[in-house]
């Protein structure tokens, strides 16, 4: 099943802080590139963020809007995007309970995606149960606004094939086919590492360089990444594996056959990390200052009537997919 104007693109993130470049190279140039190919909806999933930022709701709440200035900074179009947030829709709520009738806890623990994040938590044997039922909340918010497609990395392969699994379940339980399967649209870019060479740039530990960082900030956070720790003078050959200026290089830098140059000069020796970081700031610098300034331009109240102005368009949506799932169920009700 292709790309076609008659697509839908359900995808968004969880507001647990601003978006970083990680984001950018995965998710966000492709959002920009599909809304003017079909129908997209990005949610913001501050529901889903409290399932372990539930001590910190204020923190959730604050940034629902810096995302949403992070989107529009980026050329997501509000025209051509829908941007809303998950709790504005309470049908989600509903829909994400019918679920939890279908899958067994068993299934949930063994999702690979939730066993990772489980670990990377810490939640040994206290576990969340809201935790622990993200991919059948996920699950709703896909088929409820009939989404063909979820953009998305390998690490959410698991996650889109337990949605399909909870679609055929519903579909054979009730004997219905108003709810469609979904297809991963897989993104070409890898996962971009942490600057200090954790396998994963992440909000939560810190590592990643943010979309509206200051130029100073930026500069501190390159010149501070993790290279090769033998390459201790320039005419020391030095190595690419693990080194997160080259990770970056070849994530940002336009100029491949360059980037290509490089590497083999440093694996020879004679190639200084400081004089690559300078390259990479350059590019960085280059790619975020017009971000950056957008970003400025837009108020915190004009983020967050956007959001809810998307969460009032796509409402119509939600009520029409749960009102065919409640006669499929045969949950209506109606006086005499």
């Amino acid at each position: 099943m292709g790309i076609n104007k008659d697509s839908i693109i359900l995808t968004g993130d969880r507001p647990t802080g601003p978006l970083h470049l990680g984001h950018f190279v995965g998710s966000l140039q492709k959002r920009v590139e599909l809304q003017n190919q079909c129908k997209q909806y990005i949610m913001i999933a501050d529901m889903q963020a409290l399932t372990d930022y539930f001590k910190e709701p204020a923190k959730v709440v604050q940034n629902v809007t810096e995302v949403v200035k992070d989107y529009l900074a980026v050329g997501i179009d509000p025209e051509k995007s829908t941007i809303f947030i998950q709790s504005q829709i309470p049908e989600l709520t509903e829909l994400t309970a019918l679920f939890m009738n279908l899958v067994t806890t068993a299934r949930l623990e063994r999702n690979p995606t939730i066993k990772a994040e489980i670990q990377l938590r810490q939640f040994d044997d206290s576990i969340p149960a809201g935790f622990l039922c993200y991919p059948v909340s996920q699950a709703a918010d896909i088929t409820l606004f009939n989404a063909t497609h979820v953009p998305a990395g390998e690490d959410q392969a698991p996650m889109i094939e337990q949605t399909n699994e909870l679609v055929r379940r519903f579909n054979y339980t009730y004997n219905t086919d108003c709810l469609n399967e979904v297809e991963l649209l897989l993104s070409n870019t890898p996962r971009l590492i942490g600057i200090d060479g954790n396998a994963k740039a992440s909000k939560s530990l810190g590592n990643a360089i943010f979309l509206g960082d200051s130029p100073e900030t930026v500069h501190d956070k390159i010149f501070s990444m993790y290279t090769d720790p033998n390459h201790i003078r320039v005419n020391d050959p030095g190595s690419i594996e693990g080194n997160v200026v080259f990770a970056y290089l070849d994530a940002f830098h336009p100029d491949k056959a360059q980037v290509a140059e490089w590497k083999e000069h440093y694996q020879k020796g004679g190639l200084g990390d400081m004089y690559l970081k300078q390259q990479l700031c350059d590019v960085l610098q280059n790619l975020l200052t017009p971000i950056r300034e957008r970003r400025k331009t837009i108020s915190d109240e004009e983020a967050l009537d956007i959001a809810i102005a998307g969460a009032q368009a796509i409402k119509p949506i939600a009520q029409n997919t749960l009102d065919k799932v409640k006669r499929a169920v045969g949950i209506c009700y109606h006086s005499s």
